[in-house]
């Protein structure tokens, strides 16, 4: 069994999704919109309804809310793990700009290099390096 994780954005999925891939280097970015699901499923809606890319360790998927009310997911974080410590400096500033810091990233006694940020999107994102022990 595994764990994926599943973002919800209210109308900016398909470009926070296209910043995620950018910035993790996935080349396989999918987007469904509601209104190209099939038959009398669709709804009049450019919103993302399904959006996913994958890594060599995982998968990031993701949609917009339907049309209407929506409630967000604010005590929920996305954890990677980057290789190495100027990855992670690189993850954290990219995901900070335009958003807020929460951690800044350095060292901690559990990591060699570990910050928090909420990004411009509203996700939020804990960067960890894992002990080279």
């Amino acid at each position: 069994m595994s764990f994926v994780p599943y973002l919800h954005f209210e109308g900016r999925c398909a470009e926070a999704m296209a910043f995620y891939a950018d910035l993790f280097g996935a080349t396989d970015l999918q987007l469904m919109r509601y209104s190209e699901a099939p038959g009398d499923q669709a709804l009049p809606s450019d919103r993302i309804m399904h959006a996913q890319f994958s890594l060599a360790d995982g998968v990031l998927m993701a949609s917009d809310f339907p049309p209407g009310p929506s409630e967000r997911q604010a005590a929920v974080s996305v954890m990677t793990t980057p290789a190495s410590v100027a990855e992670g400096y690189r993850l954290h500033a990219a995901l900070a700009e335009g958003g807020a810091e929460i951690m800044p990233f350095g060292p901690t006694f559990w990591s060699p290099g570990f910050g928090m940020v909420k990004d411009r999107f509203g996700t939020h994102w804990i960067i960890g390096v894992q002990s080279a022990d």
